[in-house]
């Protein structure tokens, strides 16, 4: 994989921007989870992963080959979501609760076309309680979180991402890792 990437970015440095297209279909899925992830909401997350390879094509003069390009791409990625989030506005969620009724939510008033099995219901909406716990955390421990578990990338990868020592994305791991636990116990 690693050299078929080095190929593809040598080919697009070289001028030819159909290459480029060749990583976007490599890498979308996993930034765009990246980004939802983080942001916690799909329209968000595709807009920063547009910007995220819009941002890799521009720089890609300043992109060492000699490191995985994952890494470098994932950090643009998480910085770009990290500085949305902090730009971030309230907005409205599916959980919100609809004034004037009693009780009923955003998400109740969707209409379903059809019915889904009980145990996709229950696996859905145990993902979205971890989802919702994990965009609560912090925004140092939820990065160091999510690329960790989710998208299982080692130590040493999350420190090139994150720009900081292995000891502390350790400690952010660890400490996420200990939030979330008192978290998920405390519902």
């Amino acid at each position: 994989m690693d050299r078929v990437v080095k190929r593809i970015i040598k080919e697009v440095k070289k001028g030819d921007q159909q290459a480029f297209g060749e990583l976007v279909e490599l890498y979308k899925d996993k930034v765009y989870q990246l980004s939802y992830r983080m942001l916690g909401n799909a329209h968000e997350a595709e807009d920063i992963s547009q910007e995220a390879f819009l941002r890799a094509f521009s720089n890609l003069d300043s992109y060492d080959t000699k490191r995985k390009f994952s890494t470098w791409l994932f950090r643009i990625a998480t910085n770009l979501a990290i500085d949305r989030l902090r730009k971030k506005k309230p907005d409205y969620h599916l959980e919100d609760k609809v004034t004037g009724t009693e009780g009923l939510t955003l998400l109740s008033q969707i209409a379903v076309d059809q019915a889904l099995p009980e145990e996709e219901v229950l696996t859905h909406e145990l993902q979205e309680w971890i989802q919702k716990e994990i965009a609560c955390l912090p925004i140092k421990y939820r990065s160091a979180i999510i690329l960790k578990y989710i998208e299982d990338l080692s130590l040493k990868e999350i420190s090139e991402i994150l720009d900081l020592p292995v000891a502390t994305v350790k400690t952010r791991v660890h400490r996420g890792r200990e939030a979330l636990r008192k978290r998920l116990r405390n519902v």
